[in-house]
């Protein structure tokens, strides 16, 4: 019985896959540094689930590389998000019940 990464297994025999938008820059400078820990603060406090305020953060994780050349600019719609027309809009509950 063999497991992965046991020694005496030989070569790897699979082969590599590139990712599927390419390879970009680390951040190594942090400059987008502050929206990415906000992010993960969100995600860890809604325990994982797809929040708004956390996909809003996302988004202004995703800019803020776009912005600094870190990743190559592309529309938010290829990268998972509704454009603003496609999103329904919450009631709004401040005129309601007075």
């Amino acid at each position: 019985m063999s497991s992965f990464g046991s020694p005496g297994t030989g070569p790897y025999a699979g082969k590599p896959t590139p990712p599927q938008r390419g390879s970009f820059p680390l951040d190594h400078d942090g400059e987008c540094k502050a929206v990415m820990t906000k992010y993960l603060s969100c995600i860890k406090k809604v325990k994982g689930m797809n929040d708004e305020e956390c996909r809003q953060l996302a988004k202004s994780y995703l800019t803020c590389r776009m912005d600094r050349n870190l990743m190559a600019k592309d529309d938010f719609k290829n990268l998972g998000f509704a454009s603003e027309s496609d999103t329904p809009t919450p009631p709004n509950t401040d005129s309601q019940g007075r």
